[in-house]
């Protein structure tokens, strides 16, 4: 845009044909060319030619808007004059104007067939600022523009010289904002900007954002550049390179191709950005290694496990819950509770795909099932199955991996089975928790705490791979015969559920489904070969094995199996058919004899029921009075917790007599030896108070303990009643061993309710809070009214 100078005082007349501008401001003593489209813009020039060749310039408010109304146009624009026009072939007009004056429009006066107004000429009013800082502003606007102009903005040499002599600041103002680019809104703004210093001031702060926009194109520029350049070095550098090792005998192509499949590799499997760029740095690093040094191998490893771990890459959930149903009910009899648990989380994964995947923690005797339960729970949800045994783990570094500068370092064991399961959710087994060791070499279970937490595994930073890789989508299950060695902090991050032993029916069930028919297979035997009858295998149960699983049982349904095998692989082709007579002969004499009641009842004689890691048993509780000084003596392998549950016991049964108004000298003059039978077994626990308390008031009263009730719970100083656990075991052993009645605590009666009805059939339960109950039942009728005699 140039400026022409005036050469006498504009006269405008009061109408003027009018042409509506799209995005774009003309200000006075502007030539500025225009590209004529619209009819009703053309007869409004064609009106000013033939007149005064004078014409009112308004622009239109939406710049959008195709047939424009009066309303559409800002009222306050540029009277110009046409300086020369050319109609072209396509029917459009050109035009080339020169701003004359500011002007307002009054009103239009027409609006068709083209628009005509009558104006008024504004002129600008006197400047108020003192002349020394119009002056100053004037230098100001001239400087950034030259700065403008040296950061590359395109204003014509024209333009500079012509700011550069100009002294008048409107027109300096004008001269500059119609070089600018400016918005039209903005161009408008300074257009309706009267005061010459003011203006000059607007003009002065496009400015400043300009040259703050362009020196920041300027700095973008440099580095895309810098960076062009750097690309450039490095490819010559690459090929000076290539030359050097076909020089020295070394195949450049070969670690050329190595490098493209790394990044080929990490592209399939969708690293991290942290990843990515450790695997950029490692394959530059790759790049400057001699092939055959100790480092390259290293770095190559490294590598091999970065882009070898499935960052992205899942297996498709299988959320169809009635077929997952049966196939946790056609690989497992009864388990209720974790096949509940496992349906409600397919439930939730259906409905919130984003759900994270629940630490589950399976608690029971060995040989249960828990590990075969992981891997029905993943082929019922359809994703691959990894168990890893950290029973005897000491050291951390077999759960966080050894930091590479480590001769022989490697990622931890959860990493390790990532990589070998090939997805990122996989069911993922860590068995026997609770035998996890530690020593000077770290605690595996505090580094387990980030691996099992929800809210921290998604960040799980291996000490080898040192970036983070997200184990949110892993399903975790956790087993543990025993929760008491688990941390409690390791233990809180889990979901505990108990599976309990089996009953001798749930063991018939679940060999003639599962193990008989596994171990003729096995054997490459048919069911015609061998048969089982379920008395020949309830006999199997109770004189080969003694467990809470099916192990045994199995390893005596193998060695029947191996038997027939020999048989049959000898042409003899008798089937063996297993019955409850036949056992013996197959399998030698029993090996394992039921807890068997005594023959009469006794004094000083309890009989208590207690839990095991292989089942629930019976105790018995044997009390005696050996002249003495009141010492207490507690044999067969008692643990602390037992030795003080007896102390109690005893001292409760003193505090009893004395209230009962009983003689002290037993207690004075006699030591109490209490021994608990089967002495090369380790027991402990609390639930053996209230025995050990019945026996010594047995003992005290000379009255003889019922031998067909069993009793559990653990005793106060005051005589209350304890709840205990391991309820199921305890209740089965009773039931197995011909126990007619049964005392539990009172708060255990609404544990009993969740054992089923036929296990309970035949025993009848009582429900204690105090000793003074269990006394009365276990003791023989009658003891009251002779304590009352003597």
């Amino acid at each position: 845009m140039n400026e022409l100078q005036p050469e006498e005082p504009i006269r405008l007349p009061d109408v003027l044909p009018v042409l509506g501008l799209k995005d774009v401001v003309i200000f006075p003593y502007i030539i500025f060319p225009l590209s004529i489209s619209r009819d009703k813009s053309a007869l409004a020039v064609d009106r000013a030619l033939s007149d005064n060749r004078m014409i009112m310039l308004v622009t239109q408010k939406n710049g959008e808007q195709l047939e424009p109304g009066e309303a559409d146009f800002h009222h306050f624009g540029t009277a110009a004059l046409i300086m020369r026009m050319l109609k072209l072939p396509d029917g459009r007009v050109r035009i080339l104007v020169q701003g004359l004056a500011r002007a307002r429009v009054e009103h239009f006066s027409r609006t068709e067939p083209f628009l005509q107004a009558k104006i008024t000429k504004v002129e600008e009013p006197p400047s108020e600022r003192p002349a020394l800082e119009i002056e100053a502003l004037t230098r100001s606007v001239k400087e950034s523009l030259d700065q403008v102009v040296g950061l590359g903005k395109n204003i014509s040499p024209e333009v500079q010289v012509i700011a550069a002599n100009l002294d008048d600041p409107g027109r300096l103002a004008d001269l500059v904002a119609s070089n600018l680019d400016l918005r039209a809104g903005e161009a408008q703004e300074i257009l309706h900007t009267l005061a010459p210093a003011e203006r000059l001031e607007k003009v002065h702060e496009v400015l400043a954002r300009e040259v703050e926009l362009l020196t920041m194109q300027q700095r973008i520029s440099t580095q895309a550049r810098d960076e062009m350049d750097r690309s450039q070095r490095e490819y010559f550098l690459r090929q000076q390179l290539k030359g050097i090792r076909e020089e020295l005998g070394e195949d450049g192509n070969d670690l050329i191709a190595e490098v493209a499949a790394f990044r080929k590799k990490a592209s399939e499997r969708g690293l991290s950005e942290e990843a990515n760029e450790e695997l950029e740095r490692q394959l530059r690093r790759l790049e400057r290694s001699h092939p055959d040094s100790a480092e390259t191998m290293l770095t190559r490893t490294y590598l091999d496990w970065l882009t070898g771990l499935p960052w992205t890459h899942a297996s498709e959930d299988r959320l169809d819950l009635q077929h997952a149903r049966e196939i946790l009910d056609r690989d497992h009899y009864d388990l209720e509770k974790v096949k509940e648990r496992i349906l409600e989380y397919l439930a939730v994964r259906k409905l919130n795909p984003a759900t994270k995947g629940p630490i589950l923690c399976f608690v029971g005797p060995p040989g249960v099932g828990k590990t075969s339960l992981g891997r029905s729970i993943a082929r019922a949800l359809g994703r691959k199955f990894l168990r890893v045994s950290l029973g005897g783990v000491r050291d951390e570094a077999e759960v966080r991996g050894h930091r590479r500068t480590y001769v022989g370092a490697l990622p931890g064991r959860i990493l390790q089975g990532l990589h070998q399961a090939g997805t990122s959710n996989p069911v993922f087994m860590l068995d026997e928790i609770d035998k996890i060791g530690a020593d000077y070499r770290g605690d595996p279970s505090s580094a387990l705490l980030e691996v099992l937490d929800p809210e921290q595994n998604s960040g799980f930073r291996d000490h080898y791979l040192s970036v983070a890789y997200d184990l949110s989508p892993v399903m975790f299950i956790t087993t543990a015969n025993l929760l008491q060695p688990i941390q409690p902090a390791f233990l809180d991050r889990m979901e505990v559920i108990r599976i309990p032993g089996y009953t001798a029916e749930d063991k018939i069930h679940i060999a003639r489904r599962h193990l008989i028919p596994k171990q003729i297979k096995a054997h490459g035997l048919k069911s015609k070969n061998v048969s089982f009858t379920a008395a020949g295998v309830r006999k199997i149960i109770q004189d080969h094995t003694k467990e809470a699983g099916v192990r045994g049982l199995e390893r005596r349904i193998a060695k029947i199996c191996r038997k027939t095998a020999v048989r049959v692989a000898s042409d003899d082709l008798k089937p063996t058919r297993v019955t409850r007579a036949s056992v013996e002969e197959l399998l030698g004499p029993a090996r394992h004899f039921s807890e068997e009641l005594l023959h009469r009842d006794r004094i000083g004689v309890a009989t208590g029921l207690a839990w095991t890691a292989v089942g629930g048993d019976l105790l018995f509780i044997e009390v005696v009075a050996v002249p003495g000084k009141g010492r207490l003596h507690l044999t067969g392998q008692l643990g602390e917790v037992m030795r003080e549950s007896a102390q109690a016991a005893l001292s409760h049964a003193r505090g009893w007599s004395a209230a009962q108004g009983l003689p002290t000298k037993l207690f004075t003059r006699h030591d109490l030896h209490i021994h608990a039978p089967a002495g090369s077994v380790p027991k402990d626990g609390t639930s053996a108070g209230i025995t050990i308390a019945t026996a010594i008031i047995s003992l005290l009263t000379s009255t003889p303990v019922n031998r067909r009730l069993a009793m559990t719970g653990e005793i106060t100083l005051r005589g209350d009643i304890l709840p205990i656990g391991g309820l199921k075991e305890k209740v089965l052993a009773a039931k197995g061993a011909g126990i007619r009645t049964v005392l539990l605590p009172k708060l255990n009666q609404r544990d009993l309710a969740e054992i089923a009805d036929d296990l309970k059939a035949g025993v009848e339960f009582h429900f204690v809070e105090q000793l003074d109950e269990v006394l009365d039942l276990a003791l023989a009728p009658g003891w009251r009214e002779r304590i009352d005699r003597e």
